[in-house]
């Protein structure tokens, strides 16, 4: 038999490949790869960019601002997406794939799919040392690339043509494994990229890549079930991996068939509507009273898809002792965790195995009846606090009122690191399942104006919500990360951010003085600046229409309530900016366990000391 070859360069080999790899999505065969998003240097711009322009209607380039927020923005996509479509990040070498390093981290925590493409030095060696390359005296085989490494769950690097063959369906699978999923990241040598090679026409034909529903063991679900029916106070926690399962109606069901409350991580918030008739609220650090109480009475805890985060078990000190730990996952990492009886499966599955394997047991009907009570006296809080005041200056929680207020059921709102998460976490009240993003596992500062980015291209086909994304963020956030501003405005994508100015780092300002240290380089008002009695703002609404966006001063609860309505109906980027209060915060009643001084010149830092030991010794103890 002869084999049919076709000669391709490396660089164009590997962009054929990903433009014949397909997914299903809600039944339609849909691209595997939506996208790349790149910015080009020496290390990528002469082969990589010349197999990528041949195919711009069936792979579109989107050119990015800073590589860490483009890989960003292709993270935010695929969340969007539920991990049912993937982006490709591309960029140079040296500090341009270094600058991807931190959003590696964020995908790696969040298990989250992104395909990151960088440049390599030369795999001859001939003409090094090359631009940008770092050299280890002891090993000429490393190169900035390796840093990838820890952050990522599939990595290579391609130093001859025919490589390509077995890593890049090696980094598919990986992608798209519910148990092993997270960023795969390849290296392409310089030199290699422009070497031609006879690729089989095999590897290129067109495949349809369907994600596994590993189900679990028999032995485990039935084991499960049966201490399931011994709990007289059971509690369900679900986590995001309910989400990318694709079982939020399924986890309902079962949750109301056997009256069990459900309470939610913060990548699970959204699975469930903030009505739904099981739902109790969010748990943990940044979660609700309702919720925090029902895991502190609870004695079995059926914990889905979720890896039991320290926000989510506020640092081991949320539940009994003497409670007993359910975890379904489909990964057996986190399904082993703190002694907790293991059923390794996808969580669709597990949930209608375990359904079966229970067949006529039910909690006791008081259980959710109480959970509700539970929840309505939270509800109760939320409203008080988020209640308009005469004050002149908006709390947080009154702004999250108002864009939840105007927010349409299929909009999103997205958040990450600093205030908003609490705040959003607690106050956002969910219309429609699958349109929240907090960002919480890596609490990625700059994540938020990329993923809304990336959100919007994921709103336009198969799977998405059509909504809006609401990007909400403070003024230090916004600082850190705001050139997809102009990326959004460049490419027409509609989105709206929204700038809450408290002056400086205000909620980690909040966990200093909290723990007894004097507030110090966090508040601008804290801060080594020329005036600290009225330190330079920035003028946001200049800012963002210098990047083209519409932008907007809201001077009070009232007007961004019309400033809102107003930035929904605008076709594009809408930047809105309220002084808010940076003192003010949603109540909490979880505890979180960070290093206080063991000793300090401070009386404060003394008493919070103690604090933290009580916490501690509240913890529950496991592995």
């Amino acid at each position: 038999m002869t084999r049919n070859t076709v000669r391709l360069t490396m660089a164009q080999a590997l962009v054929r490949y990903l433009c014949n790899q397909f997914t299903e999505i809600e039944g339609e065969r849909v691209p595997l790869f939506a996208g790349v998003f790149g910015i080009f240097g020496h290390g990528n711009v002469t082969c990589l960019s010349e197999a990528l322009e041949q195919v711009q209607d069936q792979l579109p380039t989107w050119r990015g601002q800073n590589e860490q927020t483009m890989a960003l923005a292709a993270i935010g996509f695929a969340k969007a997406k539920r991990r049912r479509q993937i982006m490709v990040a591309a960029t140079s070498i040296g500090p341009g794939a270094l600058n991807m390093v931190t959003a590696a981290g964020v995908a790696m925590a969040n298990r989250l799919p992104v395909l990151l493409i960088a440049g390599d030095t030369f795999a001859n060696r001939l003409p090094d040392p090359v631009l940008q390359q770092v050299e280890h005296f002891n090993d000429p085989s490393i190169t900035a690339n390796d840093a990838f490494k820890p952050v990522v769950r599939y990595w290579d690097r391609i130093v001859v043509p025919e490589q390509i063959l077995q890593s890049l369906p090696q980094a598919v699978a990986t992608m798209l494994d519910p148990a092993d999923c997270g960023p795969a990241f390849i290296g392409l040598a310089q030199d290699t990229q422009e070497l031609a090679y006879d690729y089989p026409e095999v590897f290129f034909e067109p495949k349809v890549w369907k994600i596994p529903r590993p189900r679990p063991d028999r032995e485990a679900v039935a084991a499960a079930a049966e201490l399931l029916k011994t709990a007289k106070r059971p509690l369900i926690i679900s986590g995001g991996g309910v989400r990318y399962s694709l079982a939020g109606e399924t986890l309902a069901k079962f949750a109301a068939e056997r009256g069990i409350p459900v309470v939610e991580t913060i990548a699970g918030k959204g699975t469930l509507t903030h009505d739904d008739a099981v739902h109790a609220g969010p748990i943990g650090i940044v979660g609700s009273t309702s919720a925090n109480a029902l895991a502190k009475e609870a004695d079995v805890i059926l914990a889905i898809g979720t890896r039991l985060q320290d926000f989510t078990t506020g640092s081991w000190t949320a539940f009994s002792r003497d409670a007993q730990f359910i975890s379904v996952n489909a990964a057996r990492f986190d399904a082993v965790k703190h002694r907790s009886l293991a059923v390794v499966g996808d969580a669709l599955e597990t949930i209608g195995e375990l359904d079966a394997a229970l067949g006529g047991w039910k909690a006791d009907a008081a259980l959710l009846k109480h959970a509700k009570t539970l929840f309505a006296e939270w509800n109760k809080l939320l409203d008080d606090v988020q209640a308009p005041t005469n004050d002149p200056v908006p709390s947080y929680a009154q702004v999250v009122a108002v864009l939840n207020k105007v927010a349409g059921p299929n909009d999103t709102l997205i958040s990450a690191a600093g205030g908003t998460p609490g705040e959003v976490v607690k106050g956002w009240r969910v219309k429609n399942p699958d349109t929240f993003d907090c960002e919480f596992g890596f609490s990625c500062m700059g994540y938020e104006i990329p993923a809304g980015w990336g959100c919007a291209m994921a709103q336009e086909g198969p799977g998405g919500t059509g909504g809006t994304p609401i990007v909400m963020l403070g003024d230090g956030t916004y600082m850190m990360a705001n050139s997809d501003v102009y990326s959004a405005a460049l490419t027409g994508h509609k989105m709206v951010v929204v700038v809450c100015d408290n002056g400086g780092f205000a909620v980690i300002n909040r966990l200093q003085q909290a723990k007894g240290v004097p507030g110090f380089n966090n508040l601008l008002t804290d801060c080594r600046v020329q005036n600290r009695e009225n330190p330079l703002h920035v003028d946001f609404v200049k800012h963002a229409e210098a990047m083209g966006a519409k932008a907007v001063k809201a001077e009070s609860l009232a007007d961004l309530e019309r400033v809102m309505k107003e930035a929904l109906a605008h076709d594009g980027i809408t930047v809105v900016n309220i002084v808010s209060d940076a003192w003010k915060w949603v109540p909490g009643d979880a505890d979180w366990d960070v290093g206080v001084p063991e000793t300090s010149n401070f009386e404060t830092v003394r008493a919070a000391r103690k604090a933290q030991e009580k916490i501690r010794e509240a913890q529950r103890l496991g592995v």
